[in-house]
């Protein structure tokens, strides 16, 4: 009965993509009774079921590839010889306060600047938040949190930037914008300081046009919330030094963050490779599927959230945005001239959990966080833009999601955005939540098979530019290659 009720709960936790625990509780069943010599051999039979599984080697994959992650920002940081005694972040609200958080948390001192006094009450209460919640957990006492608050230093102006070693802008996503204020502050600081904009899709080399020291000038991508994504992508302008990017690559390791250096594009790597995913979906909408559906779908996959679900937490206008960048960036394959559901939804100020309202509708749980339902409404505001209901198959769900991120991903090893397959499929896990159990979406290719993937990819190819096949994985499977060996 122990194992039985065992199996029930192990079984629900781990789902169907973790096999190991169930072969673990298996394993305890059926040695329980045997004495040690019969019950090693029981042991060696299930740890050997559990060593040949695709999720054994996926998971071993995916430890390597960390290793290699660490190993190539260990080499960059090894090549920066600033010492970073004092940091700054421009910007306060929920963005700006969590890397202030971050920075303060690890020890660095940190001046947190904006224009306006709520801006900054917003920063220092985010801030503030996270602290408390590692004090209700244990994790830290009222004097640590007092003393770890201490080190972030909020001002409306620039009179502490002086002795300022790296700036972190953090405004609004706009270049207009971001370019006056970067121009600004450089003008205010020592000529070595390094200058890191935390856009999300900008071109750092659009955004250094106007700067006096563009060798100074990075980018610096955190993921929301900065507290919990591990990811950090440094940008590579075309005139960013080696000096700025390896600072910046020891900034945000010295934050606890796992860096890795991409070359500047659209969108850098991750947002570039996510958003033909969202047209995946977008598209099979268009075509008449279901969205909770395609969220399903892609959940049993292994997304901790569909794309519907996930557009939702990121903030749909904050999509539309960043998806005409996007389409900006590369018309032939990301510009459409369709209206899809999303872009709708926020005509109609649905923007996700931000206002409790996307393509579904939130409401506080007992713990306080957003609890997810589906509202008819958005079936009725999206059916002027998709087609009659229509019901796909999983794999074909899967596929057409999956086809145009795989392909960006290897475009992106083509123009050298990303250096190898190993930070390609770390940033996939830690930046966007790509299953583990699955390796990221090289070990993916790796493990359909290059010919297996391309033959999928090519009957898919009818529907659009996002669907054609990049030479590297042509090449891959005609030579039987992969991308690890």
């Amino acid at each position: 009965m122990a194992f039985t009720s065992s199996m029930a709960v192990v079984g629900a936790q781990a789902g169907p993509n973790y096999p190991a625990p169930m072969l673990a509780i298996k394993n305890m069943q059926d040695a329980a009774t045997l004495g040690r010599d019969a019950a090693l051999e029981v042991e060696a039979k299930y740890f050997a079921k559990a060593a040949v599984t695709p999720q054994a080697s996926a998971l071993i994959g995916v430890f390597l590839a960390d290793q290699g992650v660490k190993k190539a920002a260990g080499a960059w940081e090894k090549k920066s010889k600033k010492e970073i005694k004092q940091a700054a972040v421009l910007g306060a609200g929920i963005m700006g306060g969590g890397i202030a958080y971050q920075a303060a948390y690890k020890g660095l001192p940190i001046v947190m600047k904006d224009i306006r006094d709520d801006a900054l009450a917003l920063g220092m209460n985010e801030a503030g938040k996270l602290l408390a919640k590692q004090v209700e957990k244990g994790r830290m006492t009222p004097a640590k949190m007092s003393e770890t608050l201490g080190r972030i230093r909020p001002t409306l102006n620039y009179g502490d930037f002086g002795n300022v070693d790296i700036i972190i802008e953090a405004v609004v996503e706009n270049p207009k914008v971001k370019k006056v204020v970067l121009a600004e502050v450089e003008g205010l600081v020592r000529e070595d300081t390094i200058i890191a904009s935390n856009t999300s899709t900008i071109s750092i080399s659009l955004l250094a046009e106007g700067l006096k020291r563009p060798q100074n000038f990075v980018g610096m991508h955190f993921f929301n919330p900065v507290n919990m994504m591990p990811l950090v992508e440094v940008i590579r302008g075309k005139q960013s030094s080696e000096d700025a990017v390896a600072a910046t690559v020891k900034l945000a390791s010295r934050m606890g963050k796992t860096p890795v250096v991409v070359n500047d594009c659209p969108g850098f790597f991750v947002n570039r490779v996510l958003f033909p995913y969202f047209a995946g979906f977008h598209m099979l909408m268009r075509d008449g599927a279901d969205f909770q559906a395609i969220d399903k779908a892609m959940e049993r996959f292994g997304w901790p959230m569909g794309p519907a679900y996930l557009m939702d937490v990121v903030g749909m206008d904050t999509g539309v945005h960043a998806a005409e960048v996007m389409a900006q960036g590369f018309p032939d394959r990301m510009r459409h001239e369709w209206q899809n559901a999303t872009q709708v939804l926020v005509d109609h100020q649905r923007f996700g959990q931000k206002n409790g309202k996307g393509y579904y509708v939130y409401a506080p749980d007992k713990k306080g966080k957003p609890k997810k339902s589906v509202d008819p409404a958005t079936y009725d505001l999206i059916k002027g833009v998709v087609a009659e209901r229509k019901e796909f198959a999983p794999e074909e769900i899967v596929a057409r999601c999956m086809v145009p991120m795989v392909n960006e991903v290897a475009r992106c090893l083509e123009e050298k955005i990303v250096a190898s397959p190993q930070e390609a499929d770390m940033s996939l896990l830690y930046g966007v939540g790509f299953p583990p159990f699955r390796g990221g979406a090289c070990r993916y290719v790796d493990q359909t098979g290059a010919a297996n993937y391309v033959a999928v990819a090519d009957k898919l190819a009818p529907l659009g530019r996002i669907y054609e096949v990049p030479q590297l994985l042509r090449d891959m499977a005609a030579s039987g290659k992969k991308f690890f060996g």
